[in-house]
């Protein structure tokens, strides 16, 4: 039986609240799927370990991370604690630069029975993954921006030839294997291509890389065209890639279609290392109130159950997977069950006792 070792990192606010909820989860999913055994370990990171000893991400939690199948993280940063020079203590990016996790993995997929917010009917079945460079493009140079005698701000984008082929191959395999699903096997590259030649480069990788995957259709458009179409008509969008910036931005536009950032999950994937957390953040302003919305993390818990099953052929791991995202939606699908975000009243024990009562039956 295979045994994956998971460093957990619950970080700040409410990441404390949603990531021992989310291991009793995969603890059942586990137990009623058998096939493979998940083994947890957890780690401290944060602006809160920063306030009290002066260090967000001691090397030896990176190393002990490292070593891991997979890394499970909650949310980490907290507004009113800073680096000296202002910047937002972040172990999060860290990660992505550091184990190289070029492919920021950010599914759109409605929740039956959350409100829909876009009128048209086409939305209840709204089914997309945006893929977001992670460790370049103009986040590049994030700790080495230069500014000069305060006239002159500057931030370098970097687009790199081996990144962008790791990244679009990486992609149009996620089409391909949507594609036998019966998704439409379409990846569209997302740039401002007509106006920068960082992106021009971009796109010219992409066609390269395009050749190889000849079974995969293929699209174009400019981010500011996607802002539209992805209010407009998102669903008929299927595979999106685009640079570091332009994932930031589009991805949370995305997550708000499907209900917000507490729907929303996320995973940060390299050639041999991957992190799994929602997209929010800390949410210190609800932290301790029991208001928080987990399903992110259980989503992202599933995203996590999905790539261990995929990179060690362990199909049980992917029923595992299955269940627990079926369970979520099962959760919801009576249009019982709404966040506080969204106008409800139901918090975090209440989500997860919904879906824990999914999962046992």
């Amino acid at each position: 039986m295979k045994t994956f070792n998971i460093a957990v990192l619950p970080g700040d606010g409410i990441g404390k609240e949603i990531m021992p909820i989310t291991v009793e989860l995969l603890k059942q999913v586990e137990s009623g799927t058998g096939g493979y055994r998940l083994c947890f370990y957890d780690l401290e990171a944060g602006a809160d370990l920063y306030r009290r000893t002066g260090e967000a991400f001691p090397e030896e939690t990176f190393e002990a991370a490292s070593r891991a199948d997979a890394i499970l993280l909650g949310a980490m940063g907290l507004p009113q604690i800073r680096y000296s020079d202002g910047r937002e203590i972040a172990p999060q990016l860290d990660l992505r630069e550091r184990l190289q996790l070029y492919a920021g993995l950010r599914p759109i997929k409605a929740i039956p029975g959350i409100p829909r917010i876009l009128a048209d009917p086409r939305a209840e079945a709204l089914d997309l993954v945006i893929v977001r460079e992670s460790t370049e493009g103009l986040f590049s140079y994030r700790n080495t921006g230069d500014e000069v005698d305060d006239r002159i701000a500057r931030d370098t984008m970097v687009i790199t030839r081996p990144v962008c082929e790791r990244l679009f191959d990486f992609s149009f395999q996620l089409a391909r294997r949507r594609k036998a699903g019966g998704k439409p096997g379409i990846v569209t590259c997302v740039d401002k291509a007509n106006v920068l030649s960082s992106f021009a480069f971009f796109r010219k990788i992409f066609d390269e890389r395009s050749r190889r995957h000849a079974d995969i259709k293929t699209a174009y458009s400019y981010i500011d065209a996607m802002a539209l179409r992805m209010v407009a008509s998102p669903w008929d969008l299927d595979v999106l890639v685009m640079e570091n910036m332009f994932g930031d931005i589009i991805s949370d536009l995305g997550a708000a279609l499907i209900g917000g950032m507490g729907m929303a999950p996320s995973g940060d994937i390299g050639d041999s290392h991957a992190v799994f957390q929602p997209c929010h953040g800390s949410a210190p302003d609800i932290a301790g109130s029991g208001k928080a919305n987990p399903t992110a993390m259980f989503l992202s818990a599933a995203l996590m159950l999905r790539w261990l099953a995929e990179c060690h052929d362990v199909q049980d791991a992917a029923r595992g997977a299955d269940t627990l995202q079926q369970s979520v939606e099962a959760a919801f699908r009576a249009g019982e069950l709404i966040p506080f975000e969204l106008g409800g009243q139901a918090g975090t024990e209440a989500i997860y006792t919904a879906v824990r009562r999914q999962m046992d039956r």
